[in-house]
């Protein structure tokens, strides 16, 4: 659900209902070139010339990370090579920060000044690798972080950036868990990106899905399957049965829900009655609220399968992600920049229909994460091995280091406008009240824009 202004680009001459392909002839353009006063065109220059100079050292970064994918928690090769990367461009680095492959990067210029954070993902996907661009989004942070320092010490101004290495985004939740642990304390705001499908150079305003991750165990008993199978109780039966009645319950559910889950088991053979299944199931929904009330319908299904099966059952809620509540104030300028000098902006693409730890870091401070178009192959949206290849190809390199731009010159605002920091503190303060009252039941509820297949 998106709360920034939806003057989306729509008679500009992208079209923002097609995806972006990469034998597309249309390249990134802006489409309000120089139309849209900035602020500090010398600070945004300032930035692009550090992005230009860093370049080539984020490419090799980025290819280095892509080639060397690690599951959650398991980040041990990208902690490394971030935290020297960070350590060779002058930032104060503490590694194993909180968690053992998450890791801070500090700089500080004068005293006294505001707090911006910046967030730099790691992790990848077992069987298919940075299947969601975890590579870019990690060079993003970089980049956004050694910029916002650039201008900081050549225009004589005070501030701290902060950037985090966050482990674990793809179902470990890492950021939720640094959230807990205080690594976000101090931030005034915080900023992000993420690759997904879109437009030709458009970035993306939109929410996410609020998630609840479910994991039930089945407890049967075994028997032999044709000799006396009247003696076993089919634990697999009832995980197949729960997932059949959340099949039927599908049906009543509103279509920007979903649910979805897979079976899992052990010592399974085909002449013995499974003793044991799991199914790990995934709740999501527009906003926090609507997703605890699925889960409420959702965890009768689990129970009546156990009924149904004679089996026990042992249900647990494993940990939420919350939907993206993006800062309105952020979003826009972010958006200003991006029209007047990179490409286009729309609040339907990004990862509208998935879900972020992130969410999470938007509840708690001002925060942003805008989605960002790369060039992507039909029904090769993210999660898939298309966007694997998607996400290492240089069209892709060149739109992370874009938005990259966008959010930097974003971030040097946070720090040195005071009247646009009360604005973003304010628009924040208006989400949360907002939020308070879906979650009350009191207040109106926006329904999100549908997103166009991909």
């Amino acid at each position: 659900m998106c709360h920034c202004s939806h003057d989306d680009d729509t008679k500009s001459a992208v079209d923002l209902s097609r995806v972006w392909r990469p034998d597309d002839a249309q390249k990134p353009a802006p489409v309000k070139p120089n139309a849209i006063e900035l602020y500090r065109p010398d600070i945004l220059a300032t930035i692009e010339e550090k992005i230009k100079e860093l370049d080539p050292e984020l490419r090799e970064l980025s290819l280095d990370i892509h080639a060397h994918p690690e599951l959650g928690f398991a980040e041990y090769h990208a902690h490394d090579v971030y935290t020297a990367f960070m350590i060779k461009h002058g930032f104060v680095v503490d590694k194993q920060f909180q968690l053992p492959t998450a890791w801070r990067a500090t700089f500080e210029v004068g005293t006294g000044g505001r707090t911006i954070g910046v967030n730099s993902e790691m992790d990848a996907l077992k069987g298919i690798g940075h299947a969601c661009g975890h590579n870019l989004i990690g060079i993003s942070g970089v980049a956004v972080a050694i910029a916002i320092r650039a201008a900081l010490e050549k225009h004589n101004l005070s501030g701290k950036v902060v950037l985090l290495g966050t482990p674990a985004e793809e179902g470990g939740s890492g950021k939720v868990i640094l959230l807990e642990k205080g690594a976000y304390e101090g931030m005034d705001a915080c900023l992000m990106c993420h690759p997904a499908p879109g437009p030709v150079g458009s970035v993306s305003l939109s929410s996410c899905l609020a998630l609840e991750r479910i994991t039930v165990e089945y407890h049967g008993h075994t028997a032999h399957a044709a000799l006396s199978p009247w003696e076993g109780k089919n634990a697999l039966d009832a995980a197949v049965l729960g997932y059949n009645n959340i099949s039927a319950l599908r049906q009543q559910l509103k279509p920007t829900h979903r649910v979805h889950g897979i079976f899992e088991g052990k010592d399974w053979a085909p002449n013995i009655i499974p003793d044991f299944a799991r199914f790990v199931c995934y709740v999501r929904a527009p906003t926090v609220k609507e997703m605890k009330e699925t889960v409420k319908r959702v965890l009768p299904c689990f129970e009546a399968a156990a009924l149904a099966t004679g089996c026990e059952v042992v249900i647990k809620q494993t940990g939420a992600t919350f939907d993206l509540r993006q800062n309105k104030a952020l979003g826009e300028e972010v958006a200003n920049v991006i029209r007047s000098k990179y490409g286009a902006v729309d609040y339907t693409w990004g990862i509208s229909s998935a879900s972020t730890d992130f969410g999470n870091v938007t509840y708690a401070l001002p925060s942003l994460h805008p989605g960002f178009a790369i060039p992507t192959v039909h029904d090769g949206g993210n999660h898939t091995l298309a966007f694997t290849q998607s996400a290492a190809t240089i069209e892709a390199h060149n739109a992370c280091l874009d938005i990259s731009k966008a959010l930097a010159t974003t971030g040097v605002r946070v720090l040195t406008d005071d009247a646009f920091f009360a604005d973003v503190k304010r628009t924040f303060e208006e989400d949360k009240a907002l939020r308070e009252g879906l979650e009350t039941g009191i207040g109106g509820y926006m329904e999100p824009p549908s997103r166009p297949n991909s």
